[in-house]
């Protein structure tokens, strides 16, 4: 089995699509143990922590550096668990039962037409645990594979990421006890049931604890906690760093600083007021590529650019024009 060879600060730049902003993770030592202790027991890494902290970019980073195949699925509010294993596309079925009657078929041909398995698609966890039965289960053929993705990676196993799983209701994880407990599960109209083909997928999900989990659940999973450092001088370097990391000769020490100290100064406001978000990693990072993108070279102007580009980015509920309410915790 392949596990994460990489030292803690080692640096995975991940793909983007034209436009958008470059992507860089930075792996630390208790996410490289957690990922490869996930791997060796072959649970799932239940990821939790407060949004921006880079729990989904983690999934991605984990994927790259293992070269598996990256499937990505988000929850919402409408989310089924059975979504995740499968699909029943009960409106095509019945538009084929209206193409039968039409065509006149003979009722061996309808039978064989209507077969309950003919309309199940394969779920992200489907596809993970044996991508091969998937395959044939879609009409296409196709594998749903990312973009930068190619069928080699195919090979080494894929890296699931369930995201913000607190956003769904409690059935939606106990629906899934199951499949993750037994690595098995059968969908609708076959008699046999899924199991792992070769390799045993990698499945992170993540939480921005809104909503607590099921212990049963919790019970399934390896636990990685990603937190922000609490002391204030330890943030405003951690930060820095990150921020050496993604824009390198781009902007100076000064202009990183700065913008922590600013960023720290607001999250303390924000939660001496029991405002919602805090801002955070993901906030500071978009306030540095604010004033870099404004002021390229010129480090003078990027300082004079940060306060009022805070504004903005990190007293998203501060400073609010008359008549407009806050967003309490």
């Amino acid at each position: 089995m392949q596990f994460l060879s990489i030292d803690e600060g080692y640096i995975t730049r991940l793909p983007s699509p034209p436009g958008a902003p470059e992507r860089v993770h930075e792996f630390d030592e208790r996410s490289i143990e957690a990922v490869n202790c996930a791997l060796a027991a072959k649970r799932p890494l239940l990821v939790r922590g407060e949004p921006g902290v880079g729990k989904t970019q983690l999934a991605e980073a984990v994927a790259a550096e293992l070269q598996r195949a990256f499937y990505s699925f988000t929850i919402d509010a409408r989310t089924e668990s059975r979504d995740l294993l499968w699909r029943f596309d009960a409106v095509m079925r019945l538009a084929q039962a209206q193409l039968c009657w039409v065509l006149n078929k003979t009722a061996e041909e309808v039978e064989q037409a209507l077969a309950v398995q003919n309309f199940v698609e394969p779920g992200p966890l489907w596809w993970a645990f044996n991508a091969e039965s998937a395959r044939h289960t879609v009409r296409s053929g196709s594998t749903p594979l990312d973009q930068h993705d190619n069928e080699a990676r195919l090979v080494n196993g894929w890296v699931v990421l369930i995201d913000e799983i607190d956003k769904a209701e409690s059935d939606v994880p106990n629906g899934l006890l199951e499949a993750l407990g037994t690595v098995q599960f059968k969908p609708l109209g076959y008699e046999e049931p899924v199991t792992i083909d070769d390799v045993a997928p990698l499945i992170i999900i993540t939480t921005n604890e809104e909503r607590v989990l099921p212990d049963a659940f919790v019970r399934r999973c390896l636990v990685l906690h990603l937190a922000l450092p609490r002391g204030e001088r330890e943030l405003i370097a951690y930060l820095e760093q990150r921020g050496r990391v993604h824009f390198g000769s781009q902007t100076s020490d000064e202009v990183l600083h700065e913008a922590a100290c600013q960023l720290v100064a607001d999250r303390r406001t924000a939660d001496e007021q029991q405002l919602s978000p805090l801002p955070g990693q993901a906030e500071y990072l978009d306030l540095v590529r604010a004033v870099v993108e404004r002021a390229r070279n010129d480090v003078e102007k990027q300082l004079g650019l940060i306060q009022s580009a805070a504004r903005f980015i990190l007293k998203k509920n501060m400073n609010l024009p008359p008549g407009l309410d806050r967003t309490p915790r």
